[in-house]
């Protein structure tokens, strides 16, 4: 792998999804928490504290990470159902990752976390009618985004982060 930041590839942003590619990615999210737990299942403490690649973030890092984005994630939906074209509140990711609870605290209650958040969140999406998913929200720092491309984005934020895990095992051979 050239380039370990990407272990599935770069974002790319979709124009829109189809209905067949917002089902796929809705059913991605719904996987995600068991992925992530996949992932990490049987890493002691010394190997959650190893960094994905030199310079990241480590295993324990990205499992807080994780529910952190996405509960971030699960609001942004619920905004742009809710509010016409709301501007969201970035924050700041790699700060929030360098917190003293994301670097030492058990994993347990993130993946839990994950868990509960992704059931009341697909149940969102599922939800959504066709004509919603154009609907567009506003990030002060990339620009403007409709559902369809978020839904895109956190499908692929996932199995960004899972593939960080499973690519570092697969270095090590764990």
């Amino acid at each position: 792998m050239d380039d370990l930041r990407y272990p599935v590839g770069k974002y790319r942003r979709p124009e829109r999804l189809t209905p067949e590619e917002r089902r796929r990615a809705i059913d991605s999210i719904a996987a995600a928490p068991a992925a992530l737990r996949a992932a990490v299942a049987g890493l002691s403490d010394a190997r959650l504290d190893t960094p994905y690649r030199p310079g990241g973030w480590t295993v324990r890092q990205v499992v807080h990470h994780v529910p952190d984005s996405h509960a971030n994630a699960y609001v942004r939906f619920k905004l742009g159902l809710t509010e016409d074209g709301p501007t969201i509140r970035p924050y700041e990711e790699a700060l929030w990752a360098e917190l003293p609870e994301a670097r030492s605290a058990p994993i347990e209650p993130s993946l839990a976390f994950l868990e509960a958040l992704h059931v009341r969140w697909v149940l969102a999406l599922r939800a959504i009618r066709p004509e919603e998913w154009e609907r567009r929200l506003v990030n002060p720092e990339t620009g403007p985004y409709t559902l369809d491309q978020l839904l895109a984005m956190y499908e692929w934020h996932g199995r960004h982060h899972v593939g960080h895990i499973a690519e570092l095992k697969r270095r090590e051979g764990w």
